[in-house]
Formats: structure tokens, sequence, C-alpha cells
């Protein structure tokens, strides 16, 4: 067992991405370590020339996975957009680690996000020494991903000032990064291309600039269409998720997470699943990921102080953490919830219980 908590995708899945390589015919762009179509088969599953099972990282439709490829292989950035949940990181790093073997190359966009971190910064005690010079230096993911050719991804993009944002036109446009201190410049090598996330629900987006946003060829991954699809994602996720923690998963997960995603998609959507009541949404989204990180905390929380039996009352608490981020409004949309939706629901009274409990 790795000591590593997390790692990269590309040595997660390294055996698939091996298997695909050594049967790969295909045609491959510059820098490429795999030919589109199998840059795709990698993302949406199926099988290596050899056999090998190729388990599938994106359960959606396959035309934005091959549109997706298609943006990167062309020298258009791309912009992951959707609502929080809607697996963007996640596609992000998988296609970095099929197209490049390298998804580390990531600048985490947040309000502080400054120019030095995009463009490239300085080692001071040389910068005072000897002066500026490539010594001095500091590349940033974005620098190394030009020089060697990778793809640097860009994670909530939005978040980040507009004035920085707009940094990254130059770079897009020309594909080079000027360097005024030494009357120098990085000029892409081939294969260098940017994807970025962003999210169009987040109360501190920096809208793009016009300028910028005609550099991105968007891709709007939405949430799962279906609960039956919701759930087939957070089961597998939380699979995932649960070996990687050494965490037994319960018999009854699926179980449950059908229950945790009803409760969540009717909050979500202002409306009972037949349509026939309606109700207040919380201020939150309760996304796909919410929903994953509510069954694996309950997991958790089952295994060490209930012996193993996942129940209503081990996922009550975390389905609160979750529903609950504004302590008024969202507390009074979820207890009128229980009380017109849930209090009469066959197959809900535990959770009815344990959240009227703790609410």
């Amino acid at each position: 067992m790795s000591e590593i908590l997390r790692q990269p995708a590309e040595k997660s899945h390294a055996a698939e991405l091996a298997a695909l390589a050594a049967g790969d015919t295909g045609p491959r762009p510059p820098g490429w370590a795999l030919s589109p179509r199998l840059v795709v088969t990698y993302l949406m599953g199926g099988k290596a020339a050899d056999g090998t099972a190729i388990t599938p990282k994106y359960v959606g439709d396959k035309r934005l996975i091959e549109t997706a490829v298609a943006t990167l292989a062309t020298d258009r950035a791309l912009l992951l957009l959707g609502v929080p949940g809607t697996a963007k990181s996640w596609v992000s790093e998988h296609l970095a680690a099929a197209i490049t073997g390298d998804s580390t190359m990531i600048v985490q966009c947040t309000a502080g996000t400054d120019e030095n971190q995009v463009r490239y910064g300085w080692n001071y005690a040389q910068l005072l020494a000897h002066g500026p010079s490539r010594d001095a230096l500091v590349p940033t993911p974005l620098m190394r991903a030009m020089e060697t050719g990778k793809l640097c991804r860009f994670e909530e993009l939005t978040r980040m000032g507009s004035d920085v944002q707009d940094t990254l036109i130059t770079v897009l446009s020309e594909k080079m990064m000027p360097i005024p201190e030494l009357n120098d410049a990085v000029y892409a090598a081939r294969g260098f291309n940017i994807i970025a996330t962003a999210n169009n629900r987040d109360k501190g987006v920096n809208e793009l600039s016009s300028a910028l946003k005609r550099r991105f060829n968007v891709v709007v991954l939405p949430l799962p269409d279906s609960a039956d699809e919701e759930i087939a994602i957070i089961v597998k996720r939380v699979g995932e998720m649960a070996r990687s923690l050494d965490l037994p998963a319960p018999k009854n997960v699926a179980e449950e997470v059908a229950r945790v995603v009803a409760i969540f998609r009717e909050l979500r959507s202002g409306s009972t699943e037949d349509g026939k009541v309606a109700l207040k949404s919380p201020s939150g989204g309760l996304s796909t990921a919410e929903a994953i990180a509510v069954m694996v905390g309950g997991i958790s929380q089952a295994t060490f102080f209930n012996n193993g039996a996942l129940t209503p009352e081990t996922l009550a608490a975390n389905v609160i953490g979750a529903v609950v981020k504004d302590p008024v409004q969202d507390r009074a949309v979820l207890g009128e919830y229980l009380e017109t939706v849930l209090k009469k629901r066959r197959g809900f009274e535990g959770y009815y219980a344990s959240l009227t409990d703790l609410i």
C-alpha cells in the first residue's frame, strides 16, 4: 500500500495508459502520448488492444469528451464549464494524464493569485546577488508546460482576478510569454495547451473578459440527467475513495446512496421527484461531489463508531453539513422539507428521525 494519500491520475492508472499506448496505431498530435481516439477510450472506458479493461473515468455524454479532446488537438485552449460537482477537475486531470502523461502542472486560482504565480517568479537571493538572469527566474507550471510542450491546468479560473486572468491572453494568442526584465521570451513547444475549469454558481466569480473568452473553446459539463446515472457515479467514486482510505464499504452503500441522492435532487430542483410539491432550495448547490463527500464521511463514521453499519444516523450529520450552509435560511428550508415530504415517505423514516433530532 502506497504511503501517498492520492496519486496523480497518470500513476494510479499507469497500467491502463500503458496498455492503450502499446496498441495505439492511430495518428497522434505532436507531444501526445495517445491518439485522440484512445484518449476518449481512456476517459469513457472500453478495452485496450490487448484486452485490458479500461475503467470509465467520466459517466456522461461521449460527444462532450470528444469535443474536449478535439479542441486540445488544435491551438485553442479548453474551458470546462459547469456547476459545482460536474467532474470538471476530474476530467481535466485525466485529460492531461492521457494526453501528456503529466497532470501535475496545475495553477489553483484564488482571489489571492497574482501574476507571479501565473507567469514566473524570482529567486530573490539570486536576484540580489547577480541581478536578473534565467538562473534567478522561478518558472511557474504554465512556463514549464510551455517549455516542455505539455498541458497546464487552471482550476477555477474565474476565482482569479480579471486583471490576472488577462495575463493569459498573450500566451494563448502568440504562444509565447515575454520576460521584459531579460529582454527575452519563452516560446511554447508543440503540444502545449491550457485546460481551464470554471463554475457559474460561485458568488466570487470574476467574469472572463471577452478577449479571453474568444481564446477558449467552452465545453459545458452538465449535472447527471437521471437519478440512476447520478447514483452510479456516486457508488463508483465512493468505492474508489473507500479503498484508497482503507475503509470497508458496507453492503448497503448503493441503497443509502439512492436515498441521499433523492433528497439532494429534490432540494436542488425545488420540487419533489413527481413534481407535485414545490420546495424551497438551500443556498448551496448540493452537487454530486457533495453527495460523495456525505457518503465517504458516513462510511468513516460507521467504520469507527458504529461497528461498520451504515445507517441514517451515521449519515445525518454529514447530510446537514452539506445542506445547511446558511445556519438560518438553510435550516428552515431543510426543516420544511422534512415535515412536508420526508415525514410521509416510506423508507426514509430513519432519515426523518435522525435529521429532525439534529436540526
